[in-house]
């Protein structure tokens, strides 16, 4: 990026000079001039603290490798680990009590759980389809994916097919009945609902006059005493029954009933890291571009389907008449919160008086905090984002309270740059490495006043908690990984420590991604198990998937779930510091070839479209064909993993090669009918998705906390530099 703008010491990229010239600041009372000079003072005052905070994750790392090399062989005890880690530092005290005390906090974050939508920011599309995911056709899910099987005439292809409707219709009635018993009868022989002088009344072959067995569950109506709509709620989550007997659903059935829409993502997180591929100042202007439409409320996306042109844009709320005649306006989007890059990238959009590249953390969190102010700026009105006028920021990779504490520390700097009353800036705190876990409560101790999630994350947590261990010895399989006792404890600290910190009323607690977007049957069938657990929230992989898992939150009280966790003993860490080592387990020859070759072809299938094409997130075939949604935190465990086992001899470097040669034929071939594929089979030496995903594999245990941010960032700015 040569051309830039020279503003308070710092050398700014033209387009990120120009965009927030022209599309930020001019509403907000804010020069460029001011702007730029609260940024250099961040970078001045806090830039140092960030250099020692990443230099001591290092120092860390270095003397735990060299005391895990003196215990090779043997796994030391649980009381002789933690006397090392309390000694070097890595174990702090935990606080007697941490209470948080946020407050100015939307509904959907602190009273209601639900889905929570992941997507990444940069697609203007995706973007715009998550925060309009606030609301789903429940018969469209289950129409449309294998919620509903194909047997006995019940086929998805072709035309609209009546058998598999009223097998739709026959589980939506079901569920009905599950979230919004009637007094007697079931929904499925509804033959009218009627509003009557602001009751609700149903008819059906119970008879005439039935109500529901919660009366108070029903909330309001539009239309006339045949309703058009109504409105429901259940566990503080919204149905709505919608009626026309003109339309083709609608006229088969006795009540009119066209569709059943559930209140699906709550919540969604706007993406700017992981799931983003944004590695220089242009890429960072496309990013905040989309994040200050979404939050002007102006962003639009248009698109070619059907041989129609169609234009998306942000959802307008949603009104009805309340039983006591007054109008109910409902969020017709979902709450966003922006996920910023974490502490550990420099990004050369804007250089430092020295002319060093300056933190991406840093940078985002002015960029992001200031293109939010134009929704809070709405008062709460409009296609507003926050109701409450605050700004939710989830901060990914942070390793231990110190760095949480300067995270803290920006946010507070941050909001006197842009003027904001503190703490309008809300902070998520993202459990996902073994430093955070093991002193989560002393994190949540330097956060009280603005923390609103904490979550875990199998991908990221174990990628970090082998490269932890990597001088050890040889790990697990990864899925003998995830039977291990301490992702259990990890799982249910989050959880002990949230609540007894007072999240209910206040926080979010979340849990990780359903990984395969087309897989709904065994979603339903599982993921459950994450409302049972206590968590508010949890990740899904798009829209109709959100809408199928709000019905878990129908089923499951989760604030009920929370109440009774809070009286069990918590989980310990000696369980949280078992570690997953293969010690005397012997791998048969095909179990070590499945796992390197299913660690190879989804690092391939991930890097080609990373460094190719600047994906970061999408639907990645894995070895037998089966689409996954895939991250960097995918591509985290699997390089960790394959580093772990060269380290350790348990495969030889010739094998991994030939490997990684052998499954990027099997990438090319996923990939044969995409026009704009590069094949990387055949062309070793001049592909730089493989020389990237053989440096990921080959220089694994040399990387910062074993993250891929730097190769990645490397290899995909030496593919745009060839045009």
């Amino acid at each position: 990026m040569s051309e830039r703008v020279t503003v308070a010491g710092l050398q700014v990229a033209a387009p990120l000079y120009q965009m927030v010239d022209r599309d930020v600041l001019p509403e907000l009372g804010l020069t460029s001039d001011d702007f730029w000079a609260g940024f250099a003072g961040i970078v001045s005052m806090l830039g140092p603290r960030r250099l020692e905070l990443l230099a001591k994750r290092d120092s860390l790392q270095l003397q735990i490798d060299e005391w895990y090399r003196a215990h090779q062989g043997t796994i030391p005890s649980f009381g002789q680990t933690e006397a090392f880690f309390r000694e070097i530092g890595y174990l702090v005290d935990a606080p007697e009590s941490v209470a948080i005390t946020t407050d100015h906090v939307d509904r959907e974050i602190a009273d209601v759980a639900g889905p929570q939508l992941v997507v990444p920011v940069s697609n203007a599309r995706f973007a715009l389809n998550a925060a309009n995911a606030r609301w789903g056709s429940l018969y469209d899910a289950l129409y449309g994916t294998d919620a509903i099987d194909d047997a006995d005439g019940k086929e998805r292809s072709g035309a609209y097919n009546a058998v598999r409707g009223a097998a739709v219709v026959a589980e939506a009635a079901a569920f009905l009945d599950r979230a919004l018993p009637l007094s007697a009868g079931s929904h499925a022989d509804v033959t009218a609902y009627k509003v009557v002088d602001g009751q609700l009344l149903v008819d059906n072959a119970s008879g005439e006059g039935q109500t529901l067995a919660d009366g108070g569950q029903w909330l309001g109506w539009s239309g006339e005493a045949e309703p058009e709509s109504l409105l429901f709620s259940n566990n503080g989550l919204h149905i709505v029954l919608q009626f026309d007997r003109e339309h083709p659903i609608g006229s088969a059935s006795a009540s009119g009933l066209k569709d059943v829409m559930l209140e699906s993502a709550l919540t969604v997180i706007q993406d700017c890291e992981d799931s983003v591929s944004a590695v220089d100042a242009i890429d960072k202007v496309g990013v905040y571009r989309n994040w200050l439409g979404l939050m002007k409320g102006d962003l639009e996306e248009t698109l070619q389907k059907g041989g129609k042109t169609i234009v998306r844009r942000l959802n307008d709320d949603l009104h009805f008449t309340g039983r006591d005649g007054q109008d109910i306006r409902l969020k017709g989007r979902s709450l966003m919160l922006v996920r910023n890059v974490g502490l550990l990238m420099p990004t050369d959009a804007v250089l430092d008086s020295d002319g060093q590249a300056v933190s991406e953390c840093f940078l985002d969190a002015l960029v992001t905090s200031a293109c939010a102010m134009h929704d809070i700026n709405k008062g709460g009105q409009g296609r507003c984002n926050s109701r409450t006028g605050s700004v939710y920021i989830v901060e990914p990779k942070m390793h231990g309270p110190e760095e949480v504490a300067l995270i803290n520390a920006l946010f507070g700097e941050v909001e006197t740059v842009l003027g904001l009353t503190p703490n309008t800036l809300k902070v998520g705190v993202m459990d996902e490495e073994r430093r955070t876990t093991t002193n989560l409560a002393a994190c949540i101790k330097q956060v009280t006043d603005r923390l609103v999630f904490i979550n875990t994350g199998f991908l990221d947590r174990t990628g970090d908690e082998i490269h932890t261990l990597m001088e050890l010895g040889p790990v697990l399989p990864k899925d003998a990984i995830k039977g291990e006792r301490w992702i259990a404890a990890y799982e249910a600290n989050n959880v002990d420590v949230g609540i007894r910190a007072g999240f209910h009323g206040r926080a979010q607690i979340g849990k990780g991604m359903w990984a395969m977007p087309d897989a709904m049957r065994a979603m339903l069938d599982t993921k459950h198990n994450h409302p049972e657990a206590g968590a508010n929230c949890a990740w899904v992989p798009s829209p109709t998937a959100a809408t199928l898992h709000a019905t878990h939150y129908h089923s499951v009280n989760v604030h009920s779930v929370q109440k009774a966790i809070a009286t069990r003993e918590a989980a310990s860490l000696e369980d949280i510091m078992t570690l997953p080592m293969l010690g005397q387990r012997n791998l048969s020859d095909e179990e070590i070839q499945t796992e390197v070759d299913n660690n190879c072809q989804g690092i391939l299938g991930y890097v080609v479209r990373w460094v190719d094409h600047g994906v970061g997130c999408s639907k990645v075939p894995d070895i037998h064909n089966v689409e996954l949604m895939e991250d960097r935190a995918t591509l985290r465990i699997s390089s960790q993993h394959l580093g772990n086992w060269l380290r350790h001899g348990v495969v030889t470097a010739e094998f991994v090669d030939e490997a990684l040669r052998r499954m990027a034929g099997v990438v090319d071939g996923q990939n044969a009918s995409d026009p704009h594929y590069e094949p990387m089979a055949g062309r070793f030496d001049d592909s730089v998705a493989f020389a990237a995903a053989h440096d990921l594999v080959f220089k694994a245990c040399e990387q910062p906390n074993g993250y891929t941010e730097p190769l990645l960032h490397a290899r995909r700015a030496e593919k745009k530099a060839q045009g």
